[in-house]
């Protein structure tokens, strides 16, 4: 138990001594990418990927941070790409809406909302004729149930029993738009469960539970031999793309978020752990994490630029 939430907190302080260091220095001008910040989202990213195996694979929006860091624990590559450099996970050229790292199981992170969701369903399927074994995690918004693509590739999965999790990080908006503006229904999971798929829906910010959640699906889906449907809610801290606030923007308030961070995943996390370890070792852990943020941004902007003659490789 102990060993578990010290690692579960690593990664979620991870991420966010990441996105915190970014609203640092973003203004700056050197990354030169827009960003879809992950905060808040933190519980959902961690305990979802700490639940998979290894070898499993996930696939995921622009709003891209949180799984990379989740599945990967890896900064020097991530601020590289950030940076533009010659180091980044993509050689500097795809930025901050396309990470990867196949070799942790990141197959992908896309720009255009729902159009991963059918490629993992496609890996889903070659993992199923090759009988390897491996689960594929989805993460998208909720505004990618606006996509016909989603339905469509939920119909396929039901229809052909493939190990898909698919992860509805639900922050209620899609850009600006809430939900009451955009659905013509009253609740997501009642429209999914008629479909032939194990369904579960949680507003909780504690990523032990989220973990826990994870771990129950992916038995039950190695079970049952049915896609798994997870819509987790949870609260965009910042702007749909930037590094800020936008409570002065009209369309949500402040009192929204004060309710959310009220239950801020960090600082619940945090909590647990000071009735397990002393607070020094907390703030060792911070201080480390912290160092190798520090030190990995320092070496993305002491990096080449990728060579003028590498532009059309890798595509």
């Amino acid at each position: 138990m102990k060993d578990l939430n010290i690692a579960l907190y690593k990664k979620i302080y991870l991420i966010r001594a990441v996105e915190k260091k970014i609203q640092e220095h973003y203004f700056e001008d050197e990354m030169k990418t827009p960003m879809h910040m992950s905060m808040g989202a933190e519980a959902i990213e961690v305990g979802v990927c700490h639940a998979l195996k290894p070898g499993d694979q996930i696939l995921g929006t622009y709003r891209s941070h949180g799984i990379y860091l989740a599945k990967t624990m890896e900064t020097d590559r991530f601020f590289g790409e950030m940076y533009g450099r010659a180091t980044g996970t993509s050689k500097g050229k795809a930025g901050s809406m396309h990470l990867v790292a196949p070799e942790a199981g990141l197959l992908c992170t896309s720009a255009v909302v729902g159009s991963h969701i059918p490629v993992a369903v496609g890996v889903a399927f070659a993992n199923t004729t090759v009988k390897n074994g491996k689960v594929v995690a989805v993460f998208f918004g909720d505004g990618a149930l606006d996509e016909g693509v989603f339905w469509e590739s939920l119909n396929i999965s039901c229809l052909m029993k493939l190990p898909i999790l698919f992860v509805c990080e639900d922050n209620g908006y899609a850009v600006h738009n809430p939900t009451s503006k955009r659905h013509g229904y009253h609740s997501i999971t009642s429209i999914v469960a008629q479909f032939d798929c194990n369904v579960f829906q949680s507003d909780t910010t504690d990523v032990e539970v989220i973990y826990n959640i994870t771990r129950e699906s992916l038995n039950t889906m190695k079970k049952t031999g049915c896609p798994y449907f997870l819509h987790l809610k949870y609260y965009r801290y910042l702007e749909h793309v930037g590094v800020f606030e936008d409570f002065k923007a009209g369309y949500r308030s402040r009192d929204e978020f004060e309710k959310w961070f009220a239950v801020d995943p960090i600082h619940l996390q945090r909590k647990k752990l000071l009735t397990m370890i002393p607070e020094g070792e907390i703030m060792e852990i911070e201080r480390l994490i912290e160092d190798k943020v520090q030190m990995s941004m320092a070496g993305a902007q002491d990096a080449p630029f990728p060579d003028r003659n590498t532009l059309y490789e890798d595509l």
